[in-house]
């Protein structure tokens, strides 16, 4: 069993070789069931201004899929073009949650000691043609991919074409395609140029006219299992929201850091929150200002190109550098959106296999604050192991309250006596308090 990333917006599994590799698709997958492929993960961008809005998305499934291609629900034509996974790992890092434990409040070392045992501080790891029915409004050659954009009025005349030209459409989708169809919805459909190998796919983004921030749920639920992971980062001038799904945000004070297991309780209030939504729900993690510049910082890094690939011409003539291409891709993300009033909102469901019966609708909340990325935390359960002290020197550990009725023979009576207790703790909860924000922004945390 492999586990790989795949962005884009279908798979049509029919007969190419696996080879060990990040592969790149979106929407539903379609497969032979001689050899199933379950989509497990989506990680997805919507870049939203009022003249476009773009869809980037990236698979993660279990399974060897053989094949690969492509089919969105579009309006319209669009724009395809290439991009690569080193922009989802940037918003990625910028986004995150970053979970930073409560003070541990121990009790502290005796005045004279201070400069001996400074505080310690715990980390979080936390047009064309028409063919049977079917009009064939655009056909282009963008990298290793062959795309198409189909009208029709008629979804079995459009299952037909399909199924010619290599996409193997599952019965259980055919109500879905005749369903678009009758909302007079287009369609991209995509697929590795001949001679072209599953090593060769990249993340492809797709661009439509105007501000259309809808998530087709209807076709990502191909190839799916009970339930799929989507994490959605949307990005324009403010923060955004469901407009037809239950969304939920977890309070800050609501959250408990366990120190017996050094983690919070994050991710089991989340599942909760999710089992009570039946799997209909959605959390907001976190809407923030981020500056282009930033993003730009992470993905021009090195020779600024390293995880972008050139376009080429038929002929093998290189049409697009691979700089290029990142240029693009950037110019695409923040396209129409002023700078200074960028925002991330970053959200995240695992949703029932029954939810993607509907469309995910996005809409601008109607509460416009930010919502921060970083919880400091001040419930805690358990107590934190402390040191004890016997004068001067440490001579164990011990649960914070034990710790702080023990000592050695001359606790408190030494030439290292305890000053009073206010001030101290004062020092060790300050001292504490930066080295967490140090942690914080010294090194990425892996999430929750």
């Amino acid at each position: 069993m492999r586990r790989a990333l795949v962005t884009g917006a279908l798979c049509a599994l029919s007969g190419l070789l696996f080879v060990e590799s990040d592969a790149l698709a979106c929407g539903g997958c379609f497969q032979p069931q001689e050899n199933p492929t379950v989509v497990t993960d989506h990680r997805m961008l919507f870049s939203i201004s009022k003249d476009q809005t773009t869809l980037y998305d990236q698979i993660q499934y279990s399974g060897s899929p053989s094949s690969f291609g492509w089919v969105l629900p579009i309006a319209g034509t669009v724009d395809v073009g290439l991009s690569a996974d080193a922009l989802f790992a940037s918003l990625d890092q910028i986004t995150q949650t970053r979970i930073i434990p409560p003070p541990q409040n121990c009790p502290a070392p005796p005045d004279s000691c201070l400069s001996r045992n400074a505080p310690q501080a715990a980390g979080d790891s936390t047009g064309g043609s028409s063919s049977g029915g079917v009009d064939v409004l655009k056909h282009d050659v963008v990298g290793p991919y062959e795309t198409v954009q189909l009208a029709s009025t008629d979804p079995k005349a459009l299952d037909t074409w399909l199924s010619t030209h290599g996409f193997v459409v599952p019965a259980d989708v055919e109500p879905v395609i005749a369903q678009y169809v009758s909302e007079k919805f287009n369609f991209l459909a995509l697929k590795l140029v001949p001679g072209q190998t599953v090593q060769n796919m990249r993340p492809v983004r797709v661009t439509t006219k105007g501000a259309t921030a809808t998530l087709p749920l209807r076709m990502v639920a191909a190839g799916t299992g009970a339930t799929v992971g989507i994490s959605l980062w949307v990005i324009g001038e403010g923060r955004y929201e469901p407009q037809n799904f239950q969304f939920f945000t977890l309070k800050t004070e609501d959250i408990a850091w366990d120190w017996t297991q050094n983690k919070s309780n994050y991710t089991d209030l989340r599942a909760q929150k999710e089992k009570d939504g039946g799997g209909k729900i959605w959390e907001i993690e976190s809407s923030i200002l981020v500056l282009p510049q930033d993003v730009k910082g992470r993905l021009f890094s090195g020779d600024g190109s390293s995880d972008y690939e050139p376009v080429t011409n038929q002929d093998g003539t290189i049409a697009k550098t691979a700089s290029t291409v990142r240029d693009e891709d950037f110019a695409t993300l923040f396209h129409g959106i002023a700078s200074a009033q960028t925002r991330v909102t970053r959200m995240r469901s695992d949703v029932a296999h029954a939810a993607l019966a509907t469309d995910l609708v996005m809409q601008a909340s109607a509460d416009q604050s930010e919502l921060s990325n970083v919880r400091q935390l001040t419930k805690e359960l358990n107590e934190p192991n402390c040191p004890v002290y016997q004068g001067c020197e440490v001579v164990g550990q011990a649960p914070r309250s034990q710790a702080a009725g023990s000592g050695g023979p001359g606790h408190g009576t030494s030439s290292c006596d305890t000053a009073p207790m206010t001030r101290t703790s004062n020092l060790a909860i300050i001292g504490t308090g930066l080295a967490f924000l140090a942690l914080a922004f010294a090194r990425a945390r892996r999430k929750h």
